[in-house]
């Protein structure tokens, strides 16, 4: 009918208004649909079901660290393509992409700082970077981080998120799992606390290593942890899979984390905890190990 016609009328018509790209996101979890600047302020977390998204390895830093006191080490050392690995892409392709998409040379950020005024050693896994894939210079930065802590007395944390070992490096990837787990024995017989942070995904090589290790293992709610995902393992068990099977309130039930803390009292948290241990002695002397300045 003409009176619907706005031209018909005399009425000029508005062009359509579209919404930038990227303004809602929807969880994960509970598929609610979300504001991404309300996402942003909420430390990335779901108001609706506590779901906590992905955020950077960079991103943990802040959080965690009092501000400025971040010295990062070891910063440019990179992977290499020792197989000469090709599949779909050769492998020496795949890290130029990784390190293009995230201004990282590897899948993880180490470096010292302070909380609330107490000095750590921090390691965090940037799942960006190849998803997190354990590799020899991941297991490379770790050893030296821990050996910093050791020369220091500096507690150690780790903040894992990560798919598992990286299947372009075969065994050497493989053989990160018994060399970080050697190094983290003498933060144990040194008695350094060592605090390892679960975040979502956290699975593979890495749960199978390092991840599970810390004196105390605390879970962000809701992340999925465990060796091999859930549908893998009721394809082979042929069996129907618990409620809420390898979340962080599942594997707390049941004993193999020690804490769920959400990311907004991730750093009160763990300041409370670290005040329970004493400030330990440097186990190294400075000529077996280099501080944070001089490896960067």
């Amino acid at each position: 009918m003409a009176w619907f016609n706005k031209k018909d009328r005399g009425v000029k018509a508005e062009k359509r208004k579209n919404l930038p790209d990227g303004l809602w996101m929807r969880c994960d979890y509970c598929g609610e649909i979300l504001y991404r600047k309300e996402l942003e302020r909420n430390l990335w977390t779901c108001n609706m079901c506590g779901f906590h998204f992905r955020i950077r390895s960079h991103d943990y830093v802040r959080i965690l660290l009092d501000e400025g006191t971040f010295d990062e080490m070891d910063r440019d050392i990179q992977p290499v393509d020792m197989l000469k690995f090709k599949d779909s892409k050769k492998y020496t392709d795949r890290i130029k992409a990784y390190q293009a998409k995230t201004g990282m040379k590897e899948a993880i950020l180490t470096g010292s700082g302070e909380i609330e005024g107490r000095k750590v050693t921090l390691a965090a896994l940037e799942f960006s970077f190849g998803g997190g894939s354990l590799g020899s210079v991941m297991g490379e930065k770790i050893v030296r981080a821990v050996k910093y802590s050791l020369s220091t007395g500096n507690p150690f944390l780790i903040v894992c998120s990560s798919g598992g070992a990286r299947m372009q490096e075969g065994i050497l990837s493989l053989m990160q799992l018994a060399k970080t787990s050697v190094v983290l024995a003498q933060l144990r017989e040194a008695r350094i606390p060592f605090f390892s942070i679960l975040t979502h995904p956290t699975t593979g090589g890495v749960s199978a290593s390092f991840a599970f290790q810390g004196d105390l293992v605390i879970a962000e709610p809701k992340a999925l942890i465990g060796f091999a995902g859930p549908r893998v393992i009721q394809q082979t068990i042929g069996q129907e899979l618990p409620e809420g099977f390898q979340r962080s309130e599942f594997l707390l039930d049941h004993g193999m984390v020690d804490k769920i803390v959400s990311r907004k009292d991730l750093k009160s948290t763990v300041a409370s905890l670290l005040s329970y241990f004493p400030t330990p002695h440097p186990t190294l002397s400075s000529g077996e190990t280099r501080g944070a300045s001089e490896k960067r």
